[in-house]
């Protein structure tokens, strides 16, 4: 795992509970909830575990972020998306569909309120050139074990990154920094500030993981 720090998250901009200076949190445990706003599995089992586990430690050490980011869907991941769900729970896209096909909703808004801070990860035009140097190393950032495929995985793999890297015109500057697989993502610092996990999906360890690192002493 990269030796990245608290101070290796962006936030581009604060919706809720901020700004925060992230260097200055070492003392707590710190839980990094990445979602994007067009994301059902964010908002069906992630961000309400997160609501949980902040309402269960935040008496103890634990303090919980939720980073808004884009890495689709950048007409809908917006930061006045993100603004309009902060202020009225207003939720768009697949989003929507999904929690109203689930009975999810009250009046085509959520029933819960996120109360922790929320900021949104800077997201950025693309402007470099897709080189073969630059898909050759966003393929062995995602896939540690790229480097023991075949050679025909190999180029598989490798023209699957140049078609997504070409088609994309933005960057998440934190998601692309931590290597983040897609939403919802986790990441979890301990008081020290320094990185301890980095997970993709729902996880069912976060809880063991939290309450491990906040039994830990600085």
């Amino acid at each position: 795992m990269n030796n990245h720090t608290l101070s290796d998250i962006t936030v581009d901009a604060w919706v809720q509970g901020g700004p925060l200076a992230l260097n200055e949190l070492t003392g707590s445990v710190v839980l990094i909830e990445v979602f994007q706003v067009n994301c059902p599995g964010c908002f069906i089992y992630s961000l309400p575990r997160a609501v949980d586990l902040h309402e269960r430690y935040h008496a103890q050490g634990l303090t919980v972020i939720g980073l808004a980011t884009a890495f689709e869907d950048y007409d809908k991941n917006t930061l006045e998306n993100l603004q309009k769900l902060i202020a009225t729970g207003e939720v768009i896209g697949e989003t929507y569909k999904a929690l109203n096909q689930y009975g999810l909703l009250l009046d085509g808004k959520l029933k819960w309120k996120i109360p922790f801070a929320v900021g949104m990860d800077r997201v950025v035009a693309e402007t470099e050139p897709v080189t073969d140097e630059r898909v050759l190393h966003y393929a062995q950032n995602f896939l540690p074990d790229f480097d023991k495929f075949s050679d025909e995985q190999k180029k598989t793999v490798l023209q699957q990154v140049h078609h997504y890297m070409t088609q994309k015109s933005m960057r998440a500057e934190t998601f692309e920094r931590f290597a983040l697989q897609g939403t919802p993502s986790c990441i979890l610092f301990d008081r020290k500030g320094e990185l301890k996990d980095v997970s993709f999906g729902q996880i069912d360890y976060k809880q063991a993981m939290v309450e491990h690192f906040l039994a830990e002493k600085v």
